[in-house]
């Protein structure tokens, strides 16, 4: 994955903020994005109601759904049970996010080439800053289309997108553009586009604000947008002056470029609670690659290192080391994860949820070490010869046996 870019919100009157604002934020939103993947291999079932997450007699939640299963009111974060009742036909898949995150990376490759601003927000979407790129490809609007033709035509995938001034207006633009399309808003237009869309379209109104807001009489965003701001900070606090805001799509942001992460993590949720120590201490190499290749790409070492172990009914336990020095290798990183699973596993307990996290990031990789040097050279090469080969084929078809390290902890307990 190449160096993203961040945002950082930007406060001052509206009428500043718009005095030069221009169409160029573009948000990218992959349509069903699971379900899409799935499909790739089982196009059977295009046209059929799908459903991600689980079988429909399993505890859990719904993934992702089809538009096809949406008719039913089928929607993600919906217990799989209750998507069981409302379609009994639906199929129902088990999630595969290794492979889902394998597809999100290969998007983001080719989101860079349209702009070195990139911002992955999820999995499945992303913010785009098309300024500055007109010789490249064009205005931004053709420049938006170009790239989301180009997305379906190199991956099989089905994505829409929203182009606009703002971060906000961009992402209801392109939520209004599902499936398979691209809305632009011109400057100017972010009120009236807005206006007659139900408040709850509104990226951060939830069902609480949205049943305070129905008892006031305000359902569509152009009632919203005819409340003072006085009124709606006397109702909701701090949060009227950003509803305020979002009703006349006001929000805005700035990319920062130079940001850097202050942790790096991945964790995994396992589709039935395990005591298997070969399958969790795979999943606890794969974690540890996952973010060991973040961590590369953004030039950084981690001196601390955090193990998250949830058991069955969610009592969640976080174990911590701090190294002598930083290190970016696979095999140092995996190794003390490991220590820290085996040190600190409750035997009589399964295992719901494992998560890694790398802290105490700093730049370099220096180590102490200095009699290992030459073997800590030969590791980095191939490290970054792997990283190069998981951008072109996927991280899955690359993976370090033991974590890439002679000295890891087998898979057993001692």
């Amino acid at each position: 994955m190449p160096e993203l870019a961040r945002f950082r919100a930007k406060h001052g009157p509206l009428e500043e903020q718009s005095s030069l604002a221009q169409s160029s934020v573009l948000h990218v939103d992959m349509d069903a994005f699971f379900v899409s993947v799935e499909l790739l291999e089982r196009p059977e079932l295009r046209g059929k109601p799908v459903v991600v997450g689980g079988q429909k007699d399993q505890r859990g939640v719904v993934s992702a759904a089809s538009y096809e299963a949406r008719k039913y009111g089928i929607h993600s974060a919906m217990p799989l049970r209750t998507a069981g009742r409302l379609c009994p036909h639906a199929i129902f898949l088990d999630g595969h996010h290794e492979k889902y995150g394998e597809w999100s990376d290969r998007v983001a490759t080719i989101l860079v080439k349209f702009s070195p601003v990139v911002e992955m927000v999820s999995i499945d979407e992303a913010y785009l800053d098309l300024a500055g790129t007109e010789r490249l490809h064009g205005p931004p609007l053709a420049a938006a289309d170009k790239l989301l033709r180009k997305i379906t035509h190199e991956t099989s995938l089905p994505c829409s997108g929203g182009l606009a001034t703002t971060r906000l207006t961009a992402k209801v633009a392109s939520d209004q553009a599902k499936p398979r399309g691209l809305v632009w808003v011109p400057p100017g237009c972010e009120a009236r586009f807005l206006a007659p869309l139900p408040v709850r379209k509104i990226p951060g109104i939830g069902e609480v604000t949205e049943r305070t807001l129905r008892a006031l009489g305000i359902e569509t965003v152009e009632q919203l947008a005819a409340v003072s701001q006085e009124r709606l900070e006397k109702i909701f606090g701090q949060w009227g002056e950003a509803l305020y805001r979002k009703a006349r799509g006001g929000d805005s942001y700035e990319f920062v470029i130079d940001a850097e992460p202050k942790s790096i993590s991945h964790n995994h949720t396992f589709g039935e609670d395990t005591a298997d120590l070969d399958e969790m201490a795979t999943m606890l190499s794969h974690l540890s690659q996952k973010a060991c290749k973040r961590l590369r790409e953004a030039g950084l070492a981690a001196r601390t290192l955090t193990l998250t172990i949830r058991y069955a009914g969610f009592e969640t336990h976080t174990r911590a080391k701090t190294l002598a020095a930083p290190t970016q290798l696979d095999g140092d990183i995996y190794a003390v994860f490991q220590e820290l699973f085996r040190k600190h596993r409750d035997a009589k307990r399964k295992v719901r949820l494992l998560g890694v996290s790398l802290n105490g990031l700093t730049h370099g990789n220096e180590q102490l070490d200095l009699l290992e040097k030459e073997r800590r050279e030969k590791l980095a090469k191939l490290t970054k010869a792997a990283d190069r080969l998981r951008d072109r084929f996927g991280f899955g078809k690359v993976q370090f046996g033991g974590s890439l390290s002679s000295d890891a902890p087998e898979h057993r307990e001692d």
